[in-house]
């Protein structure tokens, strides 16, 4: 039985992109940053590999680790996951490649603003009461192109509160682990 049979989450089509190359080397650099969450099975990665088969032609495949179980956190309900509408893209700042937050307006007539990325992730960090962090993590569908050379990765985040069926030990580790990787990134 193939990957690809058992959990369709973890298999992502690369056919639309019009710079795929581009997509494919930029998603590489948020290999174990960024947790990737898979509904089919109610399961949050936190560590894992990416890879492209040659039998899987244009497509990406997640592979967790094996032989590190203790990595994979289970019984996340898909109701616990949500679209955020922020994307995270590459951008220069000062003249040096960097990673971009674009951070969505719902009202006004600016539909989105663009700061360097843990600029941003600190803006949001301050709206939010702290029982209730931002915890961004991956999706298939997530990785996209924004404009026709542009990849960008939208995220979704993971909601603790509607983790009921976790321990609180459990929560701890999973907002851990998230906030960790999350601050790595640059």
């Amino acid at each position: 039985m193939s990957l690809s049979s058992e959990n369709k989450d973890l298999v992502w089509e690369l056919d639309t992109f019009q710079q795929r190359q581009r997509a494919v080397d930029y998603v590489l650099g948020f290999e174990n940053k960024l947790c990737v969450y898979s509904g089919t099975v109610g399961q949050l990665y936190t560590n894992y590999n990416i890879f492209f088969p040659k039998e899987e032609d244009r497509k990406l495949v997640i592979l967790p680790n094996p032989y590190m179980p203790h990595d994979t956190f289970n019984g996340i309900p898909a109701e616990a996951v949500v679209p955020t509408g922020m994307e995270i893209l590459p951008g220069t700042v000062k003249g040096k490649t960097c990673l971009m937050l674009r951070i969505p307006f719902r009202s006004g007539t600016v539909r989105h603003r663009t700061v360097p990325l843990q600029m941003g992730l600190g803006i949001i960090r301050q709206q939010r009461p702290p029982e209730r962090p931002f915890l961004p993590v991956l999706m298939k569908g997530d990785l996209r192109e924004l404009d026709a050379s542009t990849p960008c990765l939208h995220l979704h985040a993971l909601q603790l509160h509607r983790l009921e069926e976790l321990s609180r030990l459990e929560l701890g580790g999973i907002r851990k682990v998230i906030e960790q990787r999350l601050h790595a990134l640059r």
